[in-house]
């Protein structure tokens, strides 16, 4: 997100475990997890949110939805870190919900999860409508992760929809320095 604004900005990067712990960072996010964004006076944690507030701080980067799109990208943006990230995740562990708590669970059920996606995605090129957006960086990054984990089936419309999202030269700045990070912590 922090590329596709343009902007100058700092990355503070964090050893995963301990010192995600530590009193320091517990400050920032006191649940000791990334990301987290601080940005003047304000933080903000949850890789959604984060997406959300850049979106709104940073009018000129044209990253939030034209007003006729809003409700779809507020809808797709919490989609995917709600009923996506819940269900691909109990996908990844193994979790099946029972049908009778899938009514009980935020997001029903694995199948139904993917199935409402990729019917979206079979008929609109982004998240909200015929624009990039916030949304996209982030329902894009998931698709995109859980396609490369085996999370998520490769699906004619996740695959078109990844390549759309990462074809940005955002993108392929973001890829190069995740190869510095990467070796910066090996294992």
């Amino acid at each position: 997100m922090l590329e596709e604004l343009a902007v100058p900005y700092d990355t503070c990067l964090l050893e995963y475990g301990n010192v995600m712990k530590e009193p320091e960072y517990l400050a920032i996010n006191p649940m000791g997890k990334v990301p987290a964004l601080v940005h003047g006076d304000q933080v903000v944690t949850e890789t959604a949110a984060i997406c959300a507030y850049l979106a709104e701080a940073f009018p000129q980067a044209g990253l939030k939805a034209e007003p006729a799109y809003l409700g779809a990208y507020y809808r797709w943006l919490f989609f995917a870190a709600g009923p996506l990230e819940a269900a691909t995740a109990d996908h990844l562990l193994d979790v099946t919900v029972s049908e009778p708590l899938q009514e009980a669970v935020g997001y029903g059920y694995y199948d139904l999860v993917v199935s409402v996606l990729e019917s979206h995605l079979k008929r609109n090129e982004y998240a909200a409508g015929p624009h990039f957006s916030a949304a996209d960086v982030y329902l894009g990054s998931i698709v995109y992760f859980n396609i490369v984990t085996d999370t998520l089936e490769r699906r004619p419309a996740f695959e078109s929809y990844v390549k759309r999202v990462t074809n940005r030269p955002a993108f392929d700045r973001v890829s190069e320095l995740d190869g510095k990070i990467r070796s910066a912590f090996p294992n």
